[in-house]
């Protein structure tokens, strides 16, 4: 049995990525649990002064939350061909822990965009970043999910296509 936590990037109330995100549960191999981390609109503006005086709690329990897990599951959406602000800022927070947490972690990535490009771009952007903080990044298959405004339907991810792609993807992550 393993259990994943999951970081997403968007903080809108409709996010289509969060929307994803909640889908993950019922798609995933038998036996896997999930802790749904903090929003990253819980974490300051980093700021080395206030590292100075000791992390904030929503920075050491994220962490520590992370480091437990046997993986760590990224569903970001894309803001100007990268990775949304939040999201980097609460990885520049954590990326400072003493411990970290995010190094030998294993990480998958998930997209969800209203264009084509399903957020392409920040995950190779996100990539980056996690290969720099010595994370080990599930490859393929890559989860990028365009156009989800016509895979969605009440609020829950509904496509089957999507759904089934997604459930090999966690099966393979879960192998990994």
């Amino acid at each position: 049995m393993a259990t994943w936590a999951v970081w997403v990037g968007s903080v809108r109330k409709g996010s289509y990525n969060a929307m994803v995100a909640r889908t993950l549960p019922e798609l995933a191999p038998a036996g896997t649990t999930f802790d749904f981390l903090p929003s990253v609109a819980d974490f300051p503006i980093y700021d080395a002064d206030i590292q100075a005086g000791g992390f904030p709690p929503v920075v050491e329990d994220t962490a520590a939350r992370i480091a437990k897990a046997d993986g760590l599951i990224i569903v970001t959406p894309e803001y100007n061909y990268s990775v949304p602000g939040g999201l980097k800022n609460a990885i520049d927070w954590v990326s400072r822990m003493p411990t970290k947490p995010l190094a030998k972690k294993k990480v998958l990535i998930q997209s969800a965009s209203m264009g084509v490009f399903g957020g392409a771009r920040a995950q190779y952007h996100l990539r980056q970043m996690l290969v720099f903080l010595d994370a080990s990044v599930f490859n393929v298959p890559e989860v990028m999910v365009g156009k989800v405004q016509t895979l969605v339907a009440d609020g829950k991810l509904t496509d089957a296509t999507t759904r089934d792609f997604i459930a090999g993807q966690l099966k393979a992550f879960s192998e990994f």
